[in-house]
């Protein structure tokens, strides 16, 4: 027989899906449900949530400001690896649940929870980050997604639960956004709606973050950024904490139109989504990172780390950052950081960003050598002779066994 469960937490946004979600475990399970709302630097004040939850007769509720943990112990690492997804997606939205995560883990020890729930759906990658963290974390842990049980399956069959069962709806007024979106620090993301059609354009009146890069200033922005360890610390000499750094990074850069994405994407679940992204702070910073890298990492490290890029970011875009592999992975690419000081100047001009110049007292760059000048015997040219013999002895056997690549 199952263990009861009296007491549930619920990952809560204040929204008309999780204040559903709320009513339907205290009816369903006959249990306490505690809430906890994470400022990640979303859009709109998390303040409210509380309000709301304290309507639906919640007492343990938990809003609590994660935005410095957020960058610093999430954004900041998987940019020291210059994480990209197929080659296009910065991973706002998977990086964020980690977090998210472990803070639900935990308030359920501290609360004496039995369970806890999430309002993932069924067909996205969400509840796999969400659960696959929960049980890394706490095998024992009880995770209930009402998405994949219930049948309150459209907005319309929502809105009339909640004018059955008593659920603040003042959220309903206005006109609500025919896309759904998640926003963080990092990132805004949008899916739905139209978009569903990957052939049609999106509607310039969705973005919010950046200005179109045809409307950008005509005048560029030149920047500059302070690395130590692979991580931004200063801006144009300020010292900047990790959440602050991220906050004005998003600022200009939505400004000079940097950031736009428009991408299909492969889920975790096997379905291809479309879905647009403002990422305007963290292109920047991956722009900056790559060119501070250029002059400070060994080659060899170097390629590496990019050999290993696509991995971990599959990693966390499927719900592994809680992994022995990617804790594993991490311990390497920060090891590698070490040497990763310096500054980078930063150009942003109407939706791009370029790097003009990078300078490290730990730089691996020496001008004597790469001159096309006299380097005063810094390079014998010589002994590139033997070194390209060498390279090319096994395509000189291969073709001396008949293996003639023109026949």
């Amino acid at each position: 027989m199952s263990k009861a469960i009296n007491k549930i937490v619920l990952a809560y946004s204040g929204g008309l899906d999780t204040s559903v979600i709320c009513r339907w475990l205290q009816e369903t399970y006959g249990a306490e449900v505690v809430t906890y709302t994470a400022d990640l630097g979303q859009d709109g004040e998390v303040e409210p949530a509380r309000a709301k939850a304290e309507q639906m007769g919640v007492k343990e509720i938990f809003i609590e400001d994660e935005r410095e943990e957020f960058v610093r112990d999430f954004v900041f690492p998987m940019f020291r690896c210059n994480t990209v997804y197929e080659g296009e997606y910065l991973l706002g939205t998977s990086i964020a649940r980690p977090l998210i995560t472990k803070r639900l883990v935990e308030i359920a020890r501290e609360t004496g929870a039995d369970a806890i729930a999430h309002g993932a759906t069924g067909k996205g990658n969400d509840q796999v980050r969400f659960e696959l963290g929960a049980y890394a974390l706490d095998p024992d842990i009880k995770v209930i997604a009402p998405w994949r049980t219930w049948d309150l399956n459209s907005r319309e069959v929502l809105m009339e639960y909640c004018e059955n069962n008593q659920i603040p709806v003042d959220f309903k007024q206005g006109e609500k956004s025919p896309y759904s979106m998640d926003a963080n620090l990092l990132h805004i993301s949008y899916e739905g709606g139209g978009l569903e059609d990957p052939w049609q354009e999106a509607d310039e009146g969705m973005w919010r973050w950046t200005v179109n890069p045809v409307d950008a200033p005509d005048i560029p922005l030149d920047i500059e950024l302070t690395y130590k360890g692979g991580d931004p610390i200063a801006l144009d000499g300020k010292p900047l904490s990790p959440a602050q750094m991220l906050t004005e990074l998003n600022r200009l850069g939505g400004l000079h139109g940097v950031g736009r994405d428009d991408l299909v994407e492969n889920r975790m679940v096997g379905m291809k989504s479309r879905g647009c992204y403002e990422t305007p702070g963290g292109t920047i910073m991956l722009k900056g990172h790559r060119g501070m890298e250029s002059i400070t990492l060994d080659r060899e490290l170097g390629h590496l780390k990019d050999s290993l890029m696509p991995k971990y970011a599959e990693m966390i875009y499927n719900g592994y950052w809680w992994s022995p592999e990617r804790l594993a992975l991490q311990a390497l690419i920060d090891e590698s950081q070490k040497y990763v000081n310096g500054v980078v100047k930063l150009r942003l001009f109407k939706g791009t960003v370029s790097v003009t110049g990078r300078k490290s007292d730990d730089s691996l760059y020496d001008a004597d050598v790469v001159t096309f000048e006299d380097d005063g015997g810094a390079y014998d040219q010589a002994d590139a002779a033997g070194f390209i013999k060498l390279n090319a002895l096994r395509l000189r056997l291969a073709a001396k066994r008949g293996r003639n690549l023109l026949d």
